[in-house]
């Protein structure tokens, strides 16, 4: 089965500052904030939301095409996609723009500060999902707005049922917009904080929402819990959870297994119950798995 994915093709630029941006930050001089960091490592990663969901379909075994706008400057990220069998069938290149570019500065303590240039995803409206042809499931990720609401309204009209993963496209929307894209969507994909934004923006509760997709015939599941996963909130859990994974016999991985726990692949033995633990307790290392572009955090829909 072919999935179309509609979302942002993008350079990440990763840069590393050796210190912590509190200690140059001064809170009583923030209104005129004039700051320079020096960066001595820095690497450069093919990114985006589409390009990620891609290719860990593509390790799932799964056959992905990626709808998007790029720019003059996509050679290399296309060499790549060839190198890894991903076809550039739905890619428009707009020769007068840049692709989607993000610049990264991390500090010691693993905060962030980062700029967006989003060049050609501004114009990804210009990419069809009509054009298409054997789509038979779709995903409408972070994109430009123009496109995020024209693609979803262009898979609801050729009956195509698609994934609504809003992402970083947050800001983007009001309460309107929201409530159009979960009438049409199929599977509707938020993390805790984007729910409670879009519950808020809606006017819907989560329960108001969970009836909604019941209505539809949409799975949903609400985690009932009263402590913060990856925290030391988990710490009093620890032992009754490792007691319950007691059975877990771990084999072999049969498909590729990229761990948020080491940022490394793993082969499949080493998933017993002390690992399962340190994933609920520890802090998640996305970055090291995404910025290679070997997985892609998906959440479970409401």
């Amino acid at each position: 089965m072919t999935a179309l994915i509609c979302g942002s093709m993008a350079y990440d630029t990763m840069m590393r500052f050796e210190g912590r941006f509190r200690e140059h930050i001064l809170p009583d001089q923030i209104h005129k904030l004039n700051v320079s960091f020096y960066v001595p490592r820095m690497r450069r990663n093919f990114g985006g939301c589409a390009g990620n969901i891609a290719y860990n379909l593509k390790l799932l075994g799964g056959h992905g095409l990626i709808m998007a706008t790029v720019g003059h400057d996509f050679g290399p990220y296309a060499k790549w996609m060839a190198q890894h069998g991903l076809a550039d069938t739905y890619l428009m290149t707009l020769p007068d723009e840049f692709t989607a570019q993000a610049f990264i500065t991390s500090d010691l303590d693993n905060n962030q500060i980062t700029a967006f240039h989003p060049g050609a995803m501004n114009y990804s409206y210009l990419t069809k999902v009509s054009d298409t042809k054997g789509i038979k499931f779709g995903i409408v990720g972070p994109d430009s707005r123009q496109a995020m609401l024209e693609h979803a309204q262009q898979f609801a009209e050729i009956g195509v049922p698609f994934i609504f993963d809003l992402g970083q496209a947050m800001p983007l929307f009001n309460g309107e917009d929201l409530r159009s894209f979960i009438n049409r969507a199929a599977w509707v994909a938020f993390n805790d904080y984007e729910a409670s934004v879009v519950s808020e923006r809606t006017g819907w509760s989560l329960e108001e929402i969970a009836k909604l997709l019941e209505q539809q015939n949409v799975f949903f599941r609400f985690l009932r819990v009263n402590y913060a996963f990856h925290s030391a909130q988990m710490d009093p859990v620890r032992e009754e959870l490792l007691l319950s994974l007691k059975g877990i016999r771990p084999r072999k991985a049969k498909l590729p297994f990229y761990s948020t726990v080491t940022g490394k692949r793993v082969e499949g033995p080493e998933l017993g119950p002390d690992y399962w633990w340190q994933n609920v307790r520890h802090r998640a290392v996305l970055r090291l798995t995404l910025c290679r572009g070997e997985f892609q955090e998906i959440s479970l829909p409401l």
